[in-house]
């Protein structure tokens, strides 16, 4: 049986100044309690992490940003150029790092005969890639540097499992974990992130030209609404968010482990 998320506040116009600081105070409080120097996440020019990464300037927390292109596809995107108006705009240090040299040596056994070409979810697989790739370097440069690696998923991807195990899905800690996308749209227009990034189509960068609402084949919108009012106002599509919340339920628990019952 799918166990609903027991989400018990809503962000609106009216109170958003309210949880950003309270989420903000979060932040610091967490990064305080471990002793870390601050944090690290990966920057896309997306919304979710350009929201993050202003709670944590809010909070007054080191913040470093990286920018992770697969070679040119970030250019292709207009995502460098989004990623490099936020980074300027509020004065945040930045380095990039290109997955591409990585990801092709890790890809390129799908060419050994262990792999068929028409295998299901062969090309998903190795899109994969792509975002373990960018976890395994945020983690190489936060432990020498005593940072942490911050999360930017939010409830809405979490809860039909649209993230990468492993991947975008694993972090030391995640503000935006149990608010929609909606939002982190009202987040964002609070925080005064620029309207290019406010405006455009949430991505994943994981392949080109793919967006996250025609991969998830539901919008944001859909989905948020079943969060908040118990429906979206569609059965047929509330059927759909159900199913894709049940398979994806592995993602969101802690790693099964053997034990001798009782």
């Amino acid at each position: 049986m799918l166990e609903k998320t027991k989400k018990n506040f809503v962000i609106d116009e009216t109170n958003v100044s309210y949880f950003a600081t309270k989420i903000a105070k979060w932040i610091r409080s967490y990064v305080e309690e471990v002793h870390a120097n601050g944090v690290v996440l990966g920057m896309s020019g997306g919304i979710d992490c350009s929201v993050v990464a202003r709670l944590c300037q809010v909070a007054g927390v080191k913040t470093e940003l990286v920018l992770m292109p697969y070679g040119d596809d970030m250019e292709k995107t207009n995502s460098y150029k989004h990623s490099m108006e936020f980074i300027n705009k509020f004065g945040f240090s930045y380095h990039t790092y290109d997955i591409k040299p990585c990801t092709d040596a890790l890809t390129s056994c799908v060419q050994s005969p262990l792999f068929d070409p028409t295998m299901v979810n062969l090309e998903l697989a190795k899109a994969n890639v792509r975002p373990r790739v960018r976890m395994s370097h945020l983690y190489l440069y936060a432990q020498p540097h005593n940072l942490l690696v911050i999360g930017t998923g939010n409830l809405s991807e979490r809860t039909i499992g649209y993230f990468t195990k492993w991947g975008d899905g694993g972090c030391d800690f995640n503000p935006l974990g149990m608010i929609t996308k909606r939002e982190v749209y009202i987040l964002a227009r609070y925080l005064q992130i620029p309207d290019s990034i406010i405006n455009k189509k949430p991505s994943a960068g994981l392949w080109e030209g793919q967006t996250d609402e025609d991969e998830i084949g539901l919008t944001y919108e859909q989905i948020d609404s079943y969060l908040l009012n118990g429906t979206s106002g569609e059965q047929e599509v509330d059927t759909i968010i159900e199913k894709k919340a049940f398979i994806a339920q592995h993602k969101l628990k802690a790693i099964p482990m053997f034990t001798m019952a009782a």
